[in-house]
């Protein structure tokens, strides 16, 4: 080995120095984003954030996979940039597929309570993203920590919310979907995996339950669910009653979800092809710790995907703006 030239002093001192500098230098994600981004400006954002989702789910527990929701729809379109939060005639609220999102009073209130609090400074997406990962906290989920830094988009238009992954979609056009977005196929089945909690409704999923095909009911359902399910939502019945989307654990963050797929007691028609698709089978088989594969952990696995698809295409620096409220621009 040649010499440095270095005394050895010196080279432990540096050797030191890296070490510090690389754990006390702050984390960057994305595109701008990092840990602790108010740590200075508005050091209690996180907490009055936490506060007001732990508030809200108190009274009302669907809150939280409405928030996990209602992210996971403002980052596939236009990215992680609060659009679907901007109110209007044209806006991406009045697409069909967040029609039925929920939570916005949530973000509004903690919106308020932060404009008190730092004027001008949390921007409505960061609120949105911190409020994702609090509801799955509060439903017994590891918490993650979230980059922050985004900055508010000012264009929601309803046509570009047309195109987000469906219930009916194939794991092929849900992986394209994903991979559009920067996203693995380890992302599109891990983020899925977020409806272990939540609810859907019947209008979403019966047509797989009467004449899917010209022998009944969709054969990937297990026989015994069927009947249960035909009984939630009978033919012709009410299409907007709701059913848990993870059977038997709809309000816990667990590892429910993927066995029920497992079982054949996938809700959805697009969940359920997670487990009869060779390609998505071995990653859900791996969150189950199946067949002596590697077990991934899920729970740890979500916060990682999370922090991927909340830094999709944001808007950071002098990009945007921080709006005042949160359904209009500035």
């Amino acid at each position: 080995m040649a010499k440095s030239g270095y005394s050895p002093m010196l080279v432990l001192a540096i050797s030191i120095a890296v070490v510090l500098l690389t754990f006390t230098t702050p984390v960057v994600h994305g595109q701008g984003t990092r840990l602790g981004f108010y740590s200075n400006s508005c050091p209690q954002a996180e907490s009055i954030v936490a506060s007001t989702v732990r508030s809200h789910f108190q009274s009302d527990p669907s809150i939280a996979p409405g928030l996990l929701r209602m992210h996971f729809h403002d980052c596939f379109v236009r990215g992680c940039d609060a659009s679907v939060l901007l109110s209007g005639s044209n806006s991406e609220r009045t697409s069909p597929p967040n029609l039925s999102l929920k939570g916005f009073e949530v973000i509004d209130d903690a919106k308020t309570q932060l404009e008190a609090a730092c004027p001008g400074i949390v921007s409505c997406a960061d609120i949105l993203a911190l409020a994702a990962r609090d509801s799955v906290v509060m439903t017994s989920g590891l918490r993650w920590g979230v980059p922050t830094g985004r900055r508010d988009g000012t264009v929601s238009v309803a046509s570009e919310a047309n195109d987000l992954p469906g219930f009916t979609d194939s794991i092929d056009v849900q992986k394209k979907k994903f991979s559009d977005k920067g996203l693995n196929t380890q992302d599109l089945v891990t983020l899925v995996g977020g409806h272990t909690i939540g609810t859907t409704q019947c209008q979403f999923f019966s047509y797989r339950l009467f004449n899917f095909t010209s022998n009944g009911p969709d054969s990937s359902i297990n026989p015994a669910f069927v009947s249960q399910l035909q009984a939630l939502c009978p033919q012709n019945g009410d299409g907007s009653r709701r059913v848990g989307l993870d059977n038997g654990s709809p309000n816990r963050f667990d590892t429910s979800f993927f066995s029920n797929l497992r079982n054949g007691r996938g809700i959805l028609e697009s969940d359920q092809k997670l487990w009869t698709d060779a390609s998505t089978r071995t990653l859900v088989q791996r969150f189950l710790g199946l067949r002596g594969l590697l077990g991934l952990t899920f729970n740890a696995e979500f916060g990682k995907s999370m922090v991927k698809m909340g830094n999709i295409e944001v808007k950071t620096g002098t990009q945007g703006e921080i709006r005042k409220v949160c359904s209009v621009v500035n």
